[in-house]
């Protein structure tokens, strides 16, 4: 089996727009969804993203903190699954809620790699606190 990252993409406030008994049906569809990848095995982990925080870098002048709100798009959450192929990894992709309800989301989808080849390196795959 693969591991694969879903990167949730969102504009600033798409979720705005839903009524308070839309975002009912979306948080149910994301529970559903969780719940029927938890049951197929598939499901490492999924997190929403608190809106506020910082995109940090460094450049020969040192660093620079740009807030995240002044981006158009964010990321709003992430899915952590393992599955067969990149293909079936799209598939699942495909079925979040996101999708039926916000017109604005995307789908990031990478492999996350877990050994590094030329030097046999296997990242931790379990929190230090498990």
């Amino acid at each position: 089996m693969k591991e694969f990252m879903f990167y949730i993409r969102n504009e600033k406030d798409a979720k705005k727009s839903l009524s308070e008994s839309q975002h009912s049906e979306f948080i149910k569809g994301c529970e559903e969804y969780i719940a029927n990848l938890t049951a197929q095995g598939k499901m490492i982990s999924a997190q929403p993203l608190v809106r506020e925080g910082v995109v940090l870098s460094k450049n020969n002048s040192g660093w620079k903190s740009e807030d995240i709100k002044s981006s158009a798009t964010v990321q709003v959450g992430y899915y952590h699954i393992r599955t067969i192929n990149f293909d079936e990894a799209i598939e699942i992709a495909k079925l979040n809620p996101e999708f039926q309800y916000v017109p604005s989301a995307s789908i990031e989808v990478r492999e996350v790699k877990t050994k590094e080849e030329k030097t046999g390196f296997v990242y931790p795959t379990q929190s230090l606190n498990e």
